[in-house]
């Protein structure tokens, strides 16, 4: 049967390319962004049975919150748009991405135990986003997982459908409208009692258990909503060595799922930071040895780092940074570049600097300074603004330009906003295969929101050929802001004199 959504232009701006997914609350359809040049988008309609004439304003103001979840964790699949159609069918339009989803990863087989690790964590820490904002997901489950091969950071996991779940269940009855996923909802998700994080962790646990065994904790005698109930109420969960004999995890690891698994929300742990807490040891002894024998995945390889595989000590963001070398790609040269570096733990924002071996030296101790220019039209582009200072030499410059209409530039600016900081790593001209120095330098939280505020629309903004006339325009900018910058700078040096001044007399 012909899909009439195919070639269909949706709210005079998305061309419904294929159809790449469907279920139960939906389809979602590959679409190019007409409005951007054609750039690919994912849109995803609810499913015209589950619809009601009370869920418009609640679906916007749902789809609203995703949107701004989106912008505030990489984690979370970014929601750039949503309407309602004409035959009153609502919408939303995510960034495409390419990868599968976390059910595609395990259908055949468990994970291993470093690779569960790094997706668990990144779940964990886009869930934790939301539950700051207190949203529960509602339904957490393998499918509304997407793994992706991610540039800067190598393997990623994003969170899909955050609150669409509620949305579908608002002014229904319970157990004949029960939107959540059968065996992944928690014992009160059932009862349909006011969720918290706790739900989400229960359904966690459930998916936690079959990434390390490829079967879930709990088995109901039909797929039915009765059946279910009792399961997750009064059946406890199987064993490790049942579902996998001869499976051998930590015993720390094992508890932390059964403890998930809790079917009283209080017996759980209570938030998202308890479970990044006990992972954080099975990281440390299982990720380590293979990420810092590495230091950068595959994907990173431009970039080679010296290999620390003879020691079984973690090393710090500092000495990871250290460990680094100038790219081959790069020249030999006074250049500035950014990137996300990963450890073991994190992804690191970094700007890459190259000066001659004296001046690096010089600038060791200078006061650091940043601020952050952008322009969206003709062409979206941010101006990264660095600056070194000290009364003897002045100021030393970094600008650093980025394409808001890249990937790079998109992860890069995202990084900076969420992570609120950034080091700098200094390379010699005459010694470039190590890193001679590493300085940090705080973004204000002012700054963070713009650059989040700055990424999101610049991908509702419309992008130009000929994106070196915006770059032109803030390098103009950046002139006529050196002065002011410079006042403050000296007025900043002059404010830790006095008071080192006062403490000395003191």
């Amino acid at each position: 049967m012909t899909d009439s959504n195919l070639g269909r232009l949706l709210a005079n701006r998305y061309q419904l390319q294929e159809l790449i997914g469907k279920g139960a609350m939906g389809r979602v359809y590959l679409a190019k962004d007409a409005l951007l040049g054609g750039v690919p988008v994912a849109v995803k309609f609810l499913a015209r049975t589950l619809l009601n004439e009370k869920m418009q304003n609640r679906f916007r103001s749902e789809a609203r919150t995703c949107a701004q979840l989106g912008q505030k964790s990489i984690h979370i699949v970014r929601v750039m748009d949503y309407g309602v159609d004409e035959d009153e069918v609502p919408f939303y339009v995510m960034e495409y991405l390419q990868g599968h989803s976390l059910s595609e990863l395990i259908r055949n087989r468990s994970l291993p135990l470093p690779k569960f690790l790094n997706i668990t964590r990144q779940v964990c820490l886009g869930l934790q986003c939301a539950h700051q904002d207190s949203v529960v997901h509602r339904d957490i489950k393998p499918g509304n997982i997407l793994v992706t091969q991610d540039v800067s950071v190598g393997e990623m996991a994003k969170i899909l459908d955050f609150g669409i779940a509620r949305l579908l269940q608002a002014d229904s009855d319970q157990t004949q409208s029960f939107m959540g996923t059968l065996a992944y909802s928690s014992p009160e998700q059932m009862e349909g009692k006011e969720l918290d994080a706790r739900s989400d962790i229960y359904s966690l646990g459930i998916m936690m258990f079959e990434m390390l065994t490829n079967k879930i904790p709990l088995q109901a005698d039909t797929h039915t909503f009765g059946s279910w109930y009792k399961a997750h109420h009064f059946q406890p969960p199987r064993s490790f060595d049942v579902a996998h004999p001869g499976l051998k995890l930590p015993k720390s690891l094992e508890g932390l799922v059964m403890g998930c698994l809790a079917k009283s929300a209080n017996d759980r742990p209570q938030n998202m930071a308890e479970v990044l807490r006990a992972l954080e040891p099975l990281e440390e002894r299982f990720l380590a040895g293979r990420q810092i024998g590495h230091q950068i995945e595959a994907a990173l390889s431009k970039l080679p780092v010296v290999p620390e595989t003879r020691s079984s000590k973690i090393l710090s963001p500092d000495e990871i940074c250290h460990l680094t070398s100038w790219p081959k790609t790069k020249p030999i040269a006074e250049i500035v570049f950014p990137y996300g570096l990963k450890t073991s733990r994190d992804v690191l924002s970094t700007l890459w600097v190259m000066l001659p071996k004296h001046e690096i030296q010089n600038r060791i101790s200078s006061t650091r300074y940043n601020q952050f220019l952008c322009m969206m039209a003709p062409h979206p582009m941010l101006l990264w603004i660095t600056v070194l200072y000290n009364v003897e030499y002045g100021p030393r410059w970094l600008p650093c330009y980025l394409d808001l209409k890249t990937t790079q530039g998109q992860e890069t600016t995202r990084l900076l906003g969420e992570r609120g900081h950034y080091r700098l790593l200094f390379f010699a001209t005459e010694e470039p295969q190590k890193c001679s120095a590493v300085m940090a330098s705080t973004i204000a939280p002012p700054q963070c929101k713009r650059l989040l505020e700055w990424a999101n629309m610049s991908q509702m903004a419309q992008s130009s050929t000929q994106p070196g006339t915006t770059k032109q325009l803030l390098k103009q900018e950046f002139e006529n802001l050196k002065p002011k910058i410079l006042m403050k700078l000296e007025a900043m040096y002059e404010d830790v004199m006095y008071e080192e001044a006062m403490d000395l007399s003191g």
